[in-house]
């Protein structure tokens, strides 16, 4: 058995090693240790997105940490920024959440938060991890006096409404705004709908019948087709998508063009900028960010810190270099003056803000930044041999940089929670972008494909 935590918790095809029900059991008893460990009660709250597996994970995590004397506040399906608001201001020790994010129902997955609403600490995540690869739990238990018990909290999505309505200005109106939504059959189904129409907005939703089986199925921030239509039918001013647990959001503009996160964020800067509000002038993304945005950074002064891949590594540096706004292109998005964590919803509310507060349409805000073409191939693979191992490889990543002269860039790295290798090639014209990357794809493919 080889390493659990990947870069967002563990992650596996549901009812199958390391994501069964066994596996669970064992995350929350380790976690309540740990808790305990640290001088703490081991009150964990506990929460889910829409599949059919979260039924036994979520019931097996309850089971692990009242086994090991811990209390459990269940709050049933929430976004993961939901059920890490409702851990931070419960003051609970921990919150888990039961989600595979953007995966297909098929996949699972539990990721950590500590009482203060951040990602729990990779010390203490490693100790989980020991405890539950050693094997000794069973001999750790307590006595039947001093098991613990299980509540559920039946208001957690009216309280994480009243927070999400918060972050909203109140000098602004959303009154007569027409806005189209994706749900993507994911955990945002109820709470953003309310959020949007407590706030004034006349909202059309898609996709908010979960079944346990089509989360994020040809919808959502992944797949924003259906979304397009929508905003052209109902002649919406925005549509908002987001994917299975609610972190992510990629909007379309009231043309029809999707607006990724790269915009959303540049978006956000230049307002927060112009209000004098943008944190040490600081706006943190990853490597993977398109190019568009470095020179829109620098034409307009914004400081700009790339950070490695996930939204754990931006918020980390986001912290260490004192910045209020970060996140991703897929659009994980982290604004820290209003919560720890990315939060589609709350995204959303930002983005809407920023165009009542212009005046300007979406399609013209997203101006501010030109994207540059860009190619991403995702490759299944077999292994995942460091990059420098690959015959030819690093030979043909060097080529084509020298052969692009500045404009444009590759970058090649391994999935952090699939066995995939992304290829990724910026330039500045897509016929390029496309020769280059398959190139380089080709290589990944006869190697380890």
């Amino acid at each position: 058995m080889g390493k659990l935590f990947g870069t967002d918790g563990i992650r596996g095809e549901a009812n199958q090693y390391p994501m069964n029900a066994a596996m669970a059991f064992d995350v929350g008893q380790a976690l309540t240790l740990v808790l305990r460990e640290g001088g703490k009660r081991g009150r964990v709250v506990v929460g889910k997105d829409t599949r059919i597996s979260g039924y036994m994970l979520e019931g097996a995590l309850e089971a692990g940490i009242t086994s090991m004397g811990g209390s459990v506040e269940m709050v049933g399906v929430l976004p993961t920024p939901g059920i890490a608001y409702i851990t931070e201001s419960m003051r609970a020790d921990a919150g888990v959440v039961v989600s595979a994010s953007h995966n297909p129902y098929q996949d699972n997955g539990i990721k950590l938060f500590s009482g203060t609403g951040f990602k729990l600490a990779d010390d203490e995540e490693a100790r989980i991890e020991d405890l539950i690869l050693g094997g000794q739990l069973s001999t750790m238990v307590p006595h039947a006096r001093e098991l613990g018990r299980a509540h559920r909290l039946e208001d957690a999505i009216g309280r994480y409404v009243v927070f999400l309505k918060n972050s909203f200005p109140r000098d602004l109106s959303m009154e007569g705004l027409k806005v189209a939504m994706d749900v993507g059959y994911g955990a945002t189904y109820k709470v953003a709908p309310a959020v949007f129409r407590e706030l004034g907005a006349d909202v059309t939703v898609i996709n908010d019948r979960p079944n346990g089986l089509n989360i994020n199925d040809n919808c959502g921030s992944q797949h924003t087709e259906g979304l397009r239509r929508l905003v052209a039918e109902t002649g919406a001013a925005i549509g908002l998508a987001y994917d299975g647990d609610g972190d992510r959001l990629i909007a379309v503009d009231e043309r029809g063009n999707e607006i990724r996160g790269d915009q959303v964020l540049m978006i956000c800067a230049a307002d927060l900028r112009a209000r004098d509000r943008l944190k040490n002038n600081l706006l943190v993304t990853t490597v993977m960010s398109n190019l568009g945005l470095r020179v829109a950074c620098d034409r307009m002064g914004i400081l700009h810190h790339a950070s490695g891949v996930g939204d754990r590594n931006v918020l980390e540096d986001m912290q260490r270099l004192g910045g209020v706004l970060g996140g991703e292109d897929s659009g994980h998005m982290i604004f820290l003056n209003h919560h720890t964590t990315g939060d589609g919803t709350l995204s959303s509310l930002q983005l809407v803000a920023t165009m009542l507060r212009s005046g300007r349409p979406l399609s013209d805000l997203a101006k501010v930044m030109d994207i540059f073409p860009q190619r991403l191939i995702n490759i299944d693979v077999s292994s995942k041999p460091p990059v420098s191992q690959i015959a030819g490889l690093e030979e043909a990543i060097e080529r084509v940089e020298g052969e692009l002269e500045g404009q444009g860039r590759v970058l090649v790295r391994y999935s952090g929670t699939q066995n995939m290798c992304r290829v990724m090639v910026e330039g500045p014209s897509v016929d390029l972008t496309d020769k280059y990357a398959d190139e380089i794809a080709a290589i990944v493919k006869a190697a380890i494909g």
